[in-house]
């Protein structure tokens, strides 16, 4: 972020008196990677002051060399800085932005770019800006770490009770029907075999009855 004793003593001793107030937005500074010879376009809201003018600058050299860019009313009257290049760079109003607009940028547009709204009661509001770093590659975000995969949910076979498929739901009827049916071959296997242990006479008392 620019230095504000520095940046704000180059201001006042070119523009405006010691006498007028001052209020610092406390907003972090963005970064922006566009390409070259492309076009950028740098807002400055006018939000919560009834805002008369902006006025813009770029800080370069690491903070050490503040330049004026130009100046932009509310009648959309613009006055640029010296050796500013005019055919790259322009200032405009429209409702409550004011805009900065860089045409074909280079490598040497890099710099935090500011804006120092005022009011008609000299009341300043300061913007830290956004640095632009033409050319430069974004940095890549970290991979997001693996998750180890869920365990495949077995699923539970309900059978229909009309046109049951043969894909396994038939073996959950099947096999309790096979129990019953050697259950049942069990019992009379030994209700025979208890039969023919008995005396003869037993047998005709049983068949008698």
């Amino acid at each position: 972020m620019i230095v504000l004793p520095l940046a704000w003593t180059l201001l006042t001793a070119s523009l405006w008196t010691l006498g007028s107030s001052q209020i610092l937005q406390r907003e972090p500074v963005k970064i922006r990677y566009p390409e070259i010879l492309s076009t950028e376009a740098i807002e400055c809201h006018c939000v919560n002051i009834a805002c008369d003018s902006v006025y813009w600058f770029r800080s370069i050299q690491d903070h050490r060399k503040l330049e004026f860019i130009g100046k932009c009313n509310n009648a959309d009257r613009t006055n640029y800085g010296d050796n500013v290049d005019t055919t790259r760079f322009k200032l405009s109003k429209q409702s409550i932005f004011f805009t900065l607009r860089i045409i074909n940028v280079t490598e040497k547009d890099t710099g935090i770019y500011s804006c120092v709204l005022k009011d008609r009661q000299n009341t300043e509001m300061w913007k830290p800006g956004i640095l632009l770093r033409p050319g430069v590659l974004p940095p890549t975000l970290a991979p997001l770490p693996k998750t180890k995969p869920k365990p495949p949910v077995k699923s539970v076979c309900r059978c229909p009770t009309e046109n049951p498929s043969p894909d396994g739901c038939d073996s959950l009827v099947l096999w309790p029907s096979v129990g019953l049916v050697a259950a049942l071959a069990v019992a009379l296997i030994c209700t025979l075999y208890y039969f023919s242990r008995l005396p003869k006479k037993c047998r005709h008392h049983f068949v008698k009855r």
